[in-house]
């Protein structure tokens, strides 16, 4: 017979909650274990206290396989919840005090990590307290945190066209044709964006926000597109031109080093570049909490400081 909620409240600890999500996340006993700093049999001890207490199991071996169950998966919806209900407590009560402190989770496409570090610099000396957690995705893995609300806010190009959907554009994303230095095509009067694509294009993989923008701009151009190969980052692309395996389209900030050093170089081609916005994104059901809107707030308060900052520095290097 199922426990009431009395009866729950007395059987439950937050931290049997707090080891179960570390398992969950981790997939794997002895890395909860290590992160949460326990030993393995304290973690299933923990673990097999909250399944007595559920009547049910909520992880499963199969083979050396952990899996998690239906009723685990029940279990972390509601923790999911539980957890995210403290943190803004803890925000809120801060703010009572004058104060702003907490965690802000950070998604932001590959791209976009050229320019997250530049607002995180002048957010977190305005507010030393918050820590922040970044982590670099594709745009296919951005669209999917966004759709599970994994992050406080993910910053990506091209957001998917949505109402459920809340974003604030604040810098542009020039993305540009790049080449070798020695390249002959630098050279080529009259050079056309079909005959540059069919020079040898070098391409990121399905999912990437940078290979959706390309295909978006070939599609309405009535460009053919057909990559000689695909790399699965911007570096390797770098790396691909630079070796001489052909050229590509990626955005400008992503080369400043290398055409500051004279490896790489911009052809003049009609068309480009190709303007896009990085935004700001989160699901527009989702209270701001403190910290999230303390940095929204940050980013828009200071749109103008953000481009001259980036691009100056970029063009000053």
């Amino acid at each position: 017979m199922p426990y009431t909620l009395n009866q729950l409240l007395n059987r439950l600890s937050f931290r049997q909650l707090q080891v179960f999500r570390t398992v969950y996340v981790r997939q794997n006993y002895s890395r909860a274990a290590e992160e949460l700093g326990l030993t393995q049999p304290a973690v299933s001890a923990q673990i097999r206290q909250l399944e007595q207490t559920l009547g049910q199991p909520v992880f499963e071996y199969v083979g050396k396989q952990l899996y998690v169950t239906a009723a685990g998966e029940q279990l972390m919806l509601a923790v999911r919840a539980i957890f995210a209900d403290l943190e803004r407590l803890q925000m809120e009560l801060a703010e009572l005090q004058g104060q702003v402190r907490g965690e802000l989770r950070l998604a932001a496409v590959s791209t976009a990590q050229y320019v997250v570090p530049y607002l995180l610099e002048g957010f977190l000396k305005q507010y030393p307290q918050i820590e922040v957690r970044l982590r670099v995705v594709n745009r296919a893995q951005a669209v999917e945190r966004l759709n599970e609300n994994r992050d406080d806010l993910v910053i990506m190009g091209m957001v998917p066209d949505s109402r459920s959907l809340s974003s604030m554009p604040f810098l542009d994303n020039e993305m540009v044709p790049v080449v070798r230095a020695d390249d002959p095509l630098l050279h080529q009067a009259n050079l056309t964006p079909q005959g540059f694509l069919d020079a040898g294009l070098l391409i990121r993989e399905p999912g990437s926000g940078t290979r959706h923008a390309l295909e978006d701009w070939c599609s309405r151009r009535r460009l053919s597109l057909k990559p000689k190969m695909e790399l699965g980052s911007n570096a390797a692309i770098r790396h691909g031109i630079i070796a001489g395996l052909g050229v590509a389209v990626l955005p400008k900030l992503s080369i400043s080093a290398e055409l500051r050093l004279g490896e790489l170089a911009i052809p003049d081609l009609d068309g480009f570049p190709l303007r896009r916005s990085w935004c700001t994104v989160y699901p527009s059901s989702k209270h701001p909490t403190p910290v999230m809107q303390a940095f929204l707030d940050y980013v828009r308060n200071n749109l103008n400081s953000h481009y001259s900052r980036i691009y100056g520095d970029i063009a000053n290097r």
